[in-house]
């Protein structure tokens, strides 16, 4: 008998027969193929993996997965997922959506899962658009933005998911481009690793209703001088030659050049995803110059499975009653002849 706890998997153990249906060109092939490399290396069994997602183009990932998994309601992905993890806490659980799915008929879900801390995963595949209903603004939209269902311009300030993530105590938000798969694959399998929830926003393009939405910074020409990808204890260093970085100037980050007006790198910002301040990591969400991917905040803290636990013991531990019959038998009775 095949012993499944210490098998070695390959990308084509979780690739499923379905035929993959996105448009060509779309980056959820990119995200598909990052996570189908990833899954082997989580030392995860293959039968205790399981995807929920909710509606929209990137919910269809359950069917090119194989493994469990759900294809839910619109917006419900983290409430069934969090049952399925609570019901089984041995599960690699993964909750799949999108911007429209998660921030909008789903935020309520999205904020409460991220505040419980459950230990799970969610891929936000972000794309500024509602893509499967055709080309309407979604909470991420910019303002401005001409949709079909915004033909003069949108006038609702959007939503930065980090931003919201880290307003409701997210432990661990990630960030990164759709078009760099070989990130994300590390980015997946620290995740994994992570006990609690994590979040991962990939900036994906919709090359049918919103194409190059995020060219400014992801385009490969101009990636190097418009990103800057975080990693933990590294000066924030970032451009082609690697002569750019970020520092304190009073209460905002401020770009400065290795070289320049007496900067060193010695002078630079060093990451600590473990600062459970979050006030520098939201700064660093919310720069555009550069765009900040990679780990932003990875703090550990106890689960909700945790924390019910810990009080399940207590009350047990505190209860006079060990068993239903002493429930039953307790305080004044009677039988009935």
């Amino acid at each position: 008998m095949e012993d499944t706890a210490t098998k070695k998997y390959t990308f084509k153990d979780f690739q499923s027969d379905q035929e993959v249906r996105w448009c060509p060109g779309c980056d959820d092939y990119v995200i598909l193929r990052a996570m189908l490399k990833a899954l082997p290396e989580m030392n995860v069994k293959k039968e205790d993996v399981v995807f929920i997602s909710g509606i929209g183009c990137s919910s269809r990932f359950p069917y090119y997965v194989d493994s469990y998994g759900m294809h839910s309601i619109h917006g419900r992905a983290p409430a069934i997922a969090t049952g399925v993890k609570l019901a089984n806490p041995d599960l690699s659980v993964w909750v799949i959506t999108g911007d429209g799915d998660s921030m909008a008929i789903g935020g309520n879900h999205f904020i409460h899962m991220l505040r419980r801390n459950v230990n799970l995963n969610m891929v936000l595949f972000n794309n500024e658009i509602y893509g499967l209903t055709k080309g309407q603004f979604s909470p991420t939209s910019l303002i401005g933005q001409k949709t079909k269902s915004s033909p003069y311009g949108n006038t609702q300030p959007p939503f930065q998911p980090g931003e919201l993530a880290i307003g409701a105590h997210a432990r661990f938000f990630a960030r990164i481009g759709g078009n760099t798969p070989k990130d994300m694959i590390g980015l997946f399998i620290e995740a994994e690793k992570f006990k609690g929830t994590s979040l991962i926003e990939v900036l994906q393009n919709c090359v049918i209703f919103n194409d190059g939405c995020f060219t400014q910074y992801t385009d490969k020409l101009i990636r190097d001088d418009k990103q800057l990808f975080v990693e933990h204890g590294k000066p924030m260093i970032f451009g082609k030659e690697k002569d750019k970085g970020l520092v304190l100037n009073g209460l905002k980050l401020k770009v400065v050049t290795i070289g320049e007006n007496g900067i060193t790198q010695e002078d630079i910002l060093v990451h600590n995803v473990e600062e459970e301040d979050p006030t520098l990591h939201q700064m660093l969400i919310r720069s555009t110059y550069p765009l900040v991917t990679g780990i932003i905040r990875s703090v550990s803290e106890p689960t909700f499975e945790e924390r019910e636990d810990e009080l399940t013991r207590q009350v047990r531990a505190n209860s006079s009653f060990k068993k239903v019959d002493d429930l039953l038998f307790s305080g004044e009775t009677y039988e009935v002849n």
